[in-house]
């Protein structure tokens, strides 16, 4: 059974054009938003898994999935798009990027916010871990693509 294209992560808000190596929009590495068209299926899952994963564990620091049913009988209710191949943390996010000032309570969408994140709302909230993702995105960038120059100076 063939496994369906994979969309592309870009959200239109590039900031790759402006001389940023990771898209804060996306959170691609620069190379990866430019010859994206150019990659084969499995070299974009491959982009894709890492972002979802990332994603996931930035979720996960801050809220708990409580009910996965729930959570997706609200997202195709509420017509939210989201991937059903990524994890309920990709679409908590998903949730929270769409409407997160309209939930008042995380438990009617299947969700509940730990307790060292409570005193934030959920705009905050979402702002957080995108901050987060973005960090991660960044530091993984730093440490894996990077590489120096003869001269001994990094260079993207």
């Amino acid at each position: 059974m063939r496994k369906p294209a994979v969309k592309t992560p870009c959200i239109g808000v590039c900031s790759t054009g402006i001389g940023d190596a990771v898209c804060r929009g996306c959170k691609r590495f620069s190379h990866e938003v430019i010859h994206w068209n150019s990659y084969s299926d499995e070299q974009k899952r491959a982009i894709d898994g890492r972002l979802s994963c990332f994603l996931s564990q930035c979720v996960r620091n801050a809220l708990t999935v409580i009910d996965k049913p729930l959570l997706a009988w609200q997202l195709q209710v509420q017509q939210l798009r989201y991937n059903p191949e990524h994890d309920e943390y990709c679409w908590v996010f998903s949730l929270l990027k769409a409407g997160a000032g309209q939930i008042d309570r995380p438990a009617d969408f299947g969700f509940e916010v730990h307790a060292s994140h409570a005193r934030l709302g959920l705009p905050q909230l979402r702002d957080l871990i995108d901050r987060e993702f973005y960090i991660l995105s960044e530091a993984h960038y730093e440490r894996y693509m990077r590489t120096p120059d003869l001269f001994g100076s990094i260079t993207s």
